[in-house]
Protein backbone atom coordinates (compact mmCIF):
# COMPACT_ATOMS: atom_id res chain seq x y z
CA UNK A 1 0.00 0.00 0.00
CA UNK A 2 1.14 3.46 -1.20
CA UNK A 3 1.28 6.56 1.20
CA UNK A 4 -1.71 8.06 -1.62
CA UNK A 5 -3.85 5.08 -0.58
CA UNK A 6 -3.24 3.22 -3.80
CA UNK A 7 -1.76 -0.52 -3.94
CA UNK A 8 1.53 -0.85 -5.78
CA UNK A 9 1.07 -3.59 -8.66
CA UNK A 10 2.80 -6.63 -7.52
CA UNK A 11 3.79 -8.03 -11.38
CA UNK A 12 4.46 -5.77 -14.30
CA UNK A 13 5.82 -5.89 -17.88
CA UNK A 14 9.38 -4.47 -18.83
CA UNK A 15 9.28 -3.59 -22.29
CA UNK A 16 13.43 -2.81 -22.70
CA UNK A 17 13.92 -5.72 -25.35
CA UNK A 18 11.08 -5.67 -26.87
CA UNK A 19 10.29 -4.16 -30.39
CA UNK A 20 7.81 -4.12 -32.97
CA UNK A 21 5.04 -6.76 -33.52
CA UNK A 22 6.81 -8.49 -30.20
CA UNK A 23 6.17 -5.34 -28.12
CA UNK A 24 2.49 -4.61 -28.95
CA UNK A 25 1.54 -8.72 -28.30
CA UNK A 26 3.07 -8.71 -25.30
CA UNK A 27 1.62 -5.46 -24.20
CA UNK A 28 -1.99 -6.61 -25.43
CA UNK A 29 -1.08 -10.04 -23.50
CA UNK A 30 -0.23 -8.88 -19.82
CA UNK A 31 -3.10 -6.04 -19.88
CA UNK A 32 -5.77 -8.87 -21.16
CA UNK A 33 -4.32 -10.84 -18.03
CA UNK A 34 -4.32 -8.16 -15.33
CA UNK A 35 -1.08 -6.50 -15.53
CA UNK A 36 -1.28 -2.86 -14.90
CA UNK A 37 2.27 -1.94 -14.71
CA UNK A 38 3.70 -1.84 -18.10
CA UNK A 39 7.56 -0.44 -17.92
CA UNK A 40 8.16 1.68 -20.81
CA UNK A 41 10.95 4.58 -21.46
CA UNK A 42 12.02 6.89 -24.47
CA UNK A 43 14.91 5.47 -23.84
CA UNK A 44 13.83 2.36 -25.11
CA UNK A 45 12.69 3.42 -28.30
CA UNK A 46 9.39 1.81 -27.98
CA UNK A 47 7.18 3.93 -25.55
CA UNK A 48 5.66 5.27 -28.07
CA UNK A 49 4.49 2.14 -30.02
CA UNK A 50 3.29 -0.05 -26.99
CA UNK A 51 1.43 3.65 -25.04
CA UNK A 52 -0.49 3.55 -27.91
CA UNK A 53 -2.38 0.46 -27.89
Amino acid sequence: MLNSGYEMPVNGLGTYSLHGEECINAVKSALSNGVRLIDTASAYSNDVMCCEL
